[in-house]
């Protein structure tokens, strides 16, 4: 069974990790599948991550996949015709047939009616994959695309932070989400700046409801 993998180098990793997407019982499948793959090789553990990106893609492009994913009354017959759709698009993708690490991870998913945890799984097992590389993704979300120029600044001073010199690598990455109104939030690691608009809008309204 896929879930006995799990290995307590993996929880060690996943220990300093940030955990605003996945839930806890996303991450022990993510654990899971991080030590299955990382006991075969790096190269394994390369590969499955290659395929489970392949699987995020086909789900946010096909709306009948990502049924099979967010319906919860679905048959366990339907369940396993939609994974044989979704590991055939996902090997197509690839070029490759979908490694057994990976379609034992949905099997398991699916038999535990998990299928919906998927989405956290695969963002744990990245983050998991990062921190096993010396990877450090910074994840910069503003109200519109960022101005090259602007990201270049904040980046140069995101490089002089400890986690960033720890870091073997830096990724930095621009998200848009018009919701913030205004301003920026930054995700590093376990550690969260938030600067927006939104967020000074609701310091406001707390303020403001506590004076009356």
């Amino acid at each position: 069974m896929l879930l006995s993998a799990a290995r307590s180098s993996a929880s060690a990793l996943s220990a300093g990790l940030g955990r605003r997407a996945a839930s806890s019982i996303a991450l022990k499948y993510s654990n899971a599948a991080f030590s299955a793959a990382l006991h075969k090789s790096p190269q394994v553990l390369g590969k499955v991550q290659s395929e489970l990106n392949a699987v995020a893609a086909s789900l946010k492009e096909s709306p009948e996949l990502n049924a099979l994913v967010t319906n919860p009354t679905l048959s366990m017959r339907d369940r396993l015709a939609g994974l044989d759709a979704l590991f055939a698009r996902a090997s197509s993708a690839k070029k490759e047939p979908v490694s057994d690490i990976t379609k034992n991870l949905f099997v398991v998913l699916s038999e535990n009616g998990r299928l919906g945890e998927t989405e956290g799984v695969i963002e744990g097992f990245n983050e998991l994959v990062a921190s096993y590389r010396g990877e450090l993704t910074v994840t910069i979300t503003s109200a519109t695309p960022l101005p090259r120029d602007a990201q270049t600044r904040l980046e140069s001073s995101l490089k002089q932070s400890q986690a960033a010199q720890r870091a073997k690598t830096l990724k930095v990455q621009n998200k848009v989400n018009p919701a913030i109104l205004g301003g920026i939030v930054i995700d590093f690691g376990d550690k969260t700046i938030d600067l927006s608009v939104a967020s000074r809008v609701n310091k406001l309204n707390n303020l403001l409801q506590e004076s009356v």
